[in-house]
């Protein structure tokens, strides 16, 4: 007996010990618990659009359900930028709106090999006697979304359904072997016919519960206090979409349809909501730009992840890899990484405190937990010594010999280059008035800047220096006689005629901008200069570009933001907000192509609105300006807000149209119209920026 107490008390400590780190493990489980990020959804309803977007824990989805003459379902996961969708025939007469019954719950499942998938379950119904299913697209988003503006599809990722207790089941693993994807319709209300029909039950309803669920690798939250700083606006709408938009591999540019990482949308992104974003969110943005940069210093435009990046593999090689594919066609990318690690590292007080660091920290583990094609190991610094030596080096021709073909051009064989990337963006032009007039100089003063700081000093060579060097003087170059290259002026009486014209064929009054061009001339910048170094005519909003990065003579000043501001068809002002271009001085075949169906026609971009905004204030700042600039100014930047304030419903959407009826410009969703080109995301990271963008 006295041994076996004697044992007992021998071990008590090391029970004690045991109990003790339970009860430690116990309250670091409940504490990481706590941390976890509360699930939050938010919905947005666009024209025939209803969004709902959900995350919770590992689980983010995007539920998209379309009414009207196409229906559709669709869910974009931000994982692996996968998605599901299903497109059903053509109805007459239209389906009516969908109705979400019970709300998207987050779902995980196991597939037939017992692996794990993420995804969610809802209820939905909608108004139609009978729907039958068109196709069905179980893969990448990209490949969702090529077969919504082309109806093309890699017959590789197609899968047939299966029948089983009113239920409809698409299944199929990733082309590589694995966890792949899932979508199942059980029809609650109404029946399941032949031929993947569904049929309304007694109230004229289809009603529905589906799951939709993906294998692709969850990505890791960004929210809370290592999102924002505190100092944001008070914007439900806009907060809930950069929630949903950032993590911590990288900041999405935008659900649907770009639910993975893009170079520019990054940049502008982080720039314009920099006074708001905590550190951390600065840093996993410049951080998955820095990753994803070339040997030679580019920025990546857009990666091809999950199955996108496997069938091009294939299709190239043979093999069955999933390594990124990284876009580099992009030009506009290459400028704006230093001017905004810049403005984090010398101009926001606690980059400035995290600088030395920051620098010193390795990009291959900042932004990726998965090995990026080209990208050697390195610091940031090294990385960001890349892309300088890549903005110095390309820009001495036109700083030695300043004609219009030692600009910046387009890459050969390509029709896009920088934020209007659509084949009609720049209207045929091979050199871009915002790359060229106000991004260029910009990275060259941010290298200047950077290399005053003496924060390069670790990772710069003597060679380095030597190359960077001037950047100041050719930066000074650059902004002196880049812009005149671009100047387009039209005598009063030809805008006369032309705005005469232009009013007419498109039926909008020409009164309010008669008005505003009273006697004189009207003198803007061009969207672009064509090979031969001829002006496109086209009035545009990248004046925005200008008054954030630049600090123009006022003279020029005034008058540029007057070309912008006046009414359309004059200027870009509309009730319905800023069109980006507006062609009424082009020739017929660029008036047909620059509309308001067109991506980059005579079109509303949220973020463009914002980035005038913030550039209208950050000239407002200066101390130079007469009072007559000032004053001119002020009063656009109270016009421009007014007109922001009219379309705050739409404000965190990509884009959106219009149309005049009842004697205004009224808001048209884009993608609502039968002759849209494309559909509007919901939710778009750039258009998030009215967190940190407010009136004054």
């Amino acid at each position: 007996m006295a041994d076996s107490t004697r044992s007992r008390d021998q071990h008590r400590p090391i029970r004690l010990l045991t109990l003790a780190l339970a009860l430690l493990i116990g309250l670091r489980g409940l504490a990481g618990a706590a941390a976890r990020e509360s699930p939050f959804h938010f919905e947005i309803k666009e024209g025939q659009n209803l969004n709902y977007f959900l995350r919770d824990g590992p689980t983010a989805a995007h539920l998209l359900l379309r009414s009207g003459v196409t229906p559709r379902l669709l869910v974009a996961f931000p994982a692996g930028n996968s998605g599901i969708g299903l497109w059903f025939q053509s109805q007459q007469p239209p389906a009516s709106q969908w109705v979400i019954n019970s709300a998207p719950v987050a779902r995980v499942a196991r597939d037939s090999a017992g692996r794990l998938l993420h995804g969610i379950s809802f209820e939905a119904s909608i108004g139609a006697q009978r729907l039958e299913a068109k196709q069905a697209v179980l893969s990448s988003v990209r490949f969702l979304r090529d077969y919504q503006t082309s109806g093309a599809v890699p017959g590789e990722v197609l899968v047939s359904p299966e029948f089983s207790a009113n239920a409809l089941t698409w299944a199929r693993n990733r082309l590589d072997g694995a966890p792949g994807y899932r979508l199942t319709l059980q029809v609650t209300g109404g029946t399941l016919l032949a031929n993947h029909q569904l049929s309304a039950g007694a109230d004229g309803r289809i009603k529905l519960r589906v799951t939709a669920l993906s294998g692709e690798c969850p990505l890791t939250p960004l929210s809370g206090t290592a999102l924002l700083n505190g100092q944001q606006a008070d914007d439900p709408r806009a907060k809930d979409t950069l929630t949903f938009l950032s993590y911590k591999e990288k900041l999405l540019a935008g659900s649907w349809r770009f639910n993975t990482y893009f170079g520019r949308d990054t940049l502008m992104s982080v720039r314009l909501l920099m006074p708001v974003l905590a550190p951390q969110a600065i840093e996993a943005g410049l951080g998955s730009v820095l990753a994803r940069l070339s040997t030679t210093g580019e920025v990546a435009h857009e990666e091809g992840i999950g199955e996108f990046a496997l069938l091009s593999h294939k299709r190239q090689d043979g093999s069955l890899s999933d390594a990124p594919i990284l876009d580099y066609t992009m030009i506009d990318g290459n400028y704006l990484l230093a001017p905004v690690l810049a403005a984090y590292l010398l101009d926001n007080s606690e980059g400035q405190q995290r600088a030395s660091a920051y620098l010193r920290s390795d990009v291959s583990r900042i932004a990726s937990r998965q090995a990026l094609p080209g990208n050697p190991k390195n610091s940031v610094g090294q990385a960001l010594i890349r892309n300088l030596r890549l903005v110095a080096s390309s820009a001495r021709a036109f700083s030695t010999d300043s004609r219009y073909n030692q600009l910046i051009s387009l890459k050969p064989g390509h029709r896009t280059g920088e934020w209007r990337d659509s084949e009609d963006g720049l209207g045929g032009g091979r050199y871009p008035y915002d790359v060229n007039a106000v991004l260029v100089p910009a990275a060259l003063e941010a290298a200047a800047r950077l290399l005053r700081s003496g924060l390069l000093d670790p990772y710069i060579s003597a060679s380095d220096r030597d190359l960077l060097g001037n950047a100041a003087t050719e930066a000074k170059i650059w902004r002196e006689r880049a812009p005149n290259l671009f100047n387009t002026t039209i005598n009063n009486a030809r805008a006369r005629t032309a705005i005469n014209a232009y009013a007419k064929e498109i039926s909008v009054p020409a009164a309010d901008a008669l008005t505003s061009l009273d006697d004189k001339p009207v003198t803007f910048h061009a969207i672009s200069l064509d090979a031969s170094g001829n002006a496109v005519p086209i009035v545009n909003s990248d004046e925005g570009f200008a008054l954030l990065f630049s600090t123009p003579a006022p003279a020029a000043l005034d008058n540029d933001v007057a070309a912008v501001i006046r009414p359309f068809p004059l200027g870009l002002l509309t009730d319905a907000g800023l069109v980006v271009a507006n062609p009424a001085f082009a020739n017929e075949n660029l008036k047909a192509r620059f509309t308001n169906h067109a991506y980059h026609g005579t079109v509303i971009w949220s973020w463009q609105q914002a980035l005038l905004a913030s550039g209208l204030q950050r000239q407002l700042e200066r101390t130079d300006l007469p009072l007559a600039v000032q004053q001119h100014l002020l009063a656009a930047q109270q016009t421009l807000w007014r007109v922001i304030q009219a379309t705050r419903s739409l404000q965190s959407s990509e884009l959106w149209s219009w149309r005049f009826e009842g004697g205004r410009y009224r808001i048209a969703s884009f993608g609502a119209s039968g002759t849209d080109v494309d559909e509007s995301n919901a939710a778009q990271l750039w258009s998030s920026v009215y967190l940190a963008v407010e009136a004054k």
